[in-house]
């Protein structure tokens, strides 16, 4: 009898190395990543970040080692040398092309008719917003802020009413009696959340989740408030009005805490429950369900999402939400607040991005209008290049087809550096390889807990890709920048960017994630900390934002009925913004949900394929019934790319560029359409 021959030894398993996932995610996990060669094999969860306890999105998991050695994947600077073709340059031509060019828009309009066109790629500090703001400053280049696409109308209504005092950390939610989650969907943007209301609803804690779509979080809520989307300050009046006609409202906090109130809960009564439910889409009894917990369990804690924002009554619906728990005196205690944990991160970022290498007087832009500098300037200094580096603007922006445009137009020299060939990248003129997150190291913050984390390289850079300090360091060279900041080290710069803290802190957070509670957190609000407002208080009526555009209360503005449904394009599981929509194994989701009352008087059915439109374009998808989301309403998740779309552009070409009222931010949750068979 013949032995069977033992197989080799199995290689020994390559090391699981620590880093940090950088997308644009509260959470900011802790990974673990395995690498053979020059190879990432493998993603997952990492145990160096207590908050996130090991665990890590699916999405993340899947879709990392396709990005990081993807087809899509640019691996040497191309220059474009037809409408769709692109031929591989050497790094130090296309820096030369760089240099030549933009000073050729110098010599002619002004060093500010360049600009950065950036947003939320990669959220570490040194990647986005240290040595590529140095360029721009020293170059003069006009400012660009990029908060109106996301984030900016919530900042810009919490300083309303808090000036910059913290709110609470998300794991004090674990001592809440109420747990409020307001336009926060928590399982696809804040997955780690999810554990602590979970075990906070088994202590004895009620969950109320208030959101327009049936959302996984909302499934598990002890009431649900399917609101129509922008009617959030409506329903936060109509349960003010309940609670003063009801015995809610804690006297002794505003009359101690709070600015305004008077006047606010006078403009409450304008909005009786009768009104409210109508306004709101719901039935009465779920607004006083709401209030009855309000009024009955205390502590109360929020988390409040940028959903709220997206819409005509952004900051009005969110300073609506804020005077809730101010009026109920859910500030304060253990287990009352509003999680937020700008507190716990002293960041200098002026130590970062050196603002005072830029000349006096160089103008600001609003990201929204970049497209209009370019194609339509009037009187005002036109943009002529504009370098897009940390954002996929085709595939975020309103009005898809005026940045296509914009970017496609012979008039601007369009520079980009991206990991992935995006629809973005795709019109550029110039485009720059960039390293996965993998490939260099970074520092985070983070907006979802109070850890501070670094990371270290865990990959070989991918073909000729450069890091963003390292493309900016060269660029500043090849402009004879002698500035010494433009010598900063990595290192350096991390040191750099907690200036105003224990500069050790960025050395000790290679080790693991650092607890800033006990570093250098300011106390959270009312427990130590004043408001800057200018009264000193909560102010639920805000002389400077009725100066600034007449809303010292916040008012709700209706949005008048122009089609059949509101398209509400919200955050999806299977991509963080526009990442990943490269990805195949991605894109089963790009579905347009509605509900089946809708669907039948359309005659759709579960399936078919429908065309989304109204006066800006047509867009194809795939209808998917479901009882999730409200009659009247369609769910597109965003970020997807033109590649997934048989019409040739994504919802985005559906979307006005309609603003906010108070601070200009994008409306995405205003967008009206038709819905038809294709």
């Amino acid at each position: 009898m013949t032995a069977r021959a033992s197989s080799p030894p199995a290689p020994p398993s390559a090391p699981a190395r620590q880093t940090v996932c950088p997308l644009d995610c509260a959470d900011t996990c802790s990974l673990e990543v395995i690498v053979e060669g020059d190879r990432l094999v493998r993603v997952r969860g990492g145990d160096a970040n207590p908050f996130t306890r090991g665990k890590a999105c699916a999405k993340v998991v899947k879709s990392f080692p396709a990005q990081a050695h993807g087809d899509k994947r640019i691996l040497t600077p191309l220059l474009r040398c037809g409408d769709d073709r692109f031929e591989p340059v050497a790094w130090d031509d296309a820096l030369d092309l760089i240099h030549a060019r933009f000073n050729e828009v110098i010599a002619r309009w002004g060093s500010q008719a360049i600009a950065p066109l950036y947003y939320g790629g990669p959220m570490g500090m040194l990647a986005n917003g240290s040595m590529d703001k140095r360029f721009f400053h020293r170059l003069g280049a006009s400012k660009v802020d990029a908060s109106p696409l996301c984030a900016g109308t919530s900042s810009a209504a919490w300083e309303t009413v808090f000036g910059d005092a913290g709110g609470i950390d998300f794991q004090e939610l674990a001592h809440s009696r109420l747990i409020i989650v307001w336009g926060n969907n928590v399982t696809a943007c804040n997955l780690h959340l999810t554990t602590i209301i979970r075990d906070a609803q088994k202590g004895g804690a009620k969950l109320v989740v208030i959101d327009p779509k049936r959302t996984r979080i909302a499934k598990g809520a002890d009431l649900h408030i399917p609101l129509l989307p922008g009617t959030d300050v409506a329903l936060a009046y109509t349960v003010a009005s309940l609670l003063k006609a009801r015995g809610g409202l804690d006297a002794d906090f505003i009359a101690k805490h709070t600015h305004g109130a008077d006047a606010f809960l006078q403009q409450a009564c304008e909005f009786d429950l009768t009104r409210g439910a109508r306004l709101c889409g719901v039935e009465p009894k779920l607004i006083e369900h709401f209030a009855e917990l309000l009024r009955n369990r205390r502590p109360t804690g929020m988390s409040i999402g940028v959903g709220p924002e997206r819409n005509r009554n952004g900051s009005a619906g969110l300073r609506g939400a804020f005077s809730l728990m101010a009026l109920t005196g859910n500030i304060g205690p253990l287990g009352a607040g509003i999680c937020e944990t700008s507190r716990y991160f002293p960041i200098d970022r002026d130590a970062l991005a050196r603002p005072d290498l830029a000349p006096d007087g160089v103008r600001e832009l609003n990201v929204m209008d970049i497209p209009r500098y370019v194609l339509r300037p009037g009187a005002e200094m036109p943009l002529r290049a504009l370098f897009i580096y940390n954002h996929n603007p085709v595939a975020v922006h309103p009005r898809q087809d005026r940045m296509r445009e914009a970017l496609l137009s012979s008039d601007c020299f369009v520079v980009g550096s991206d990991i992935s060939m995006t629809d973005s990248m795709a019109c550029c003129d110039l485009v720059l390889p960039a390293p996965t997150h993998f490939e260099y190291g970074d520092l985070y913050k983070a907006y979802g807990h109070r850890y501070l984390q670094r990371s270290q390289p865990v990959l070989p850079l991918q073909g000729e890709a450069l890091s963003n300090t390292e493309l900016f360091r060269r660029l500043a060279a090849r402009f004879a920048f002698d500035d010494p900041c433009f010598l900063d080290s990595d290192d350096a710069l991390a040191r750099q960017a907690l200036a105003g803290a224990d500069t050790t802190l960025a050395e000790r957070a290679l080790a693991g994630a650092v607890d800033m509670e006990a570093e250098a957190a300011e106390p959270a609000m009312l427990r130590g900390t004043r408001c800057s407002t200018p009264s000193g208080r909560i102010e639920l009526y805000s002389e400077a934002m009725q100066a600034h555009c007449g809303q010292g209360l916040p008012r709700f503005e209706a949005l008048g009925k122009t089609r059949a449904f509101t398209l509400v394009t919200p955050a999806s599981e299977q991509r963080v913004n526009s990442t990943f929509g490269g990805v195949v194994s991605q894109q089963d989701d790009v579905r347009c949900q509605i509900h089946p009352d809708d669907a039948k008087a359309c005659g759709v059915g579960d399936g078919a394929a429908v065309l989304l439109l109204n006066d800006l374009a047509q867009v194809q998808l795939v209808a998917q019934l479901t009882d999730d989301v409200r009659p009247g309403t369609l769910y597109v998740p965003k970020g997807a790319w033109i590649a997934d779309s048989p019409s040739g552009n994504t919802v985005n070409a559906l979307l006005e560029d309609e603003r906010e009222p108070a601070v200009g931010g994008a409306c995405y949750y205003d967008c009206q359409v038709d819905l038809r068979l294709a």
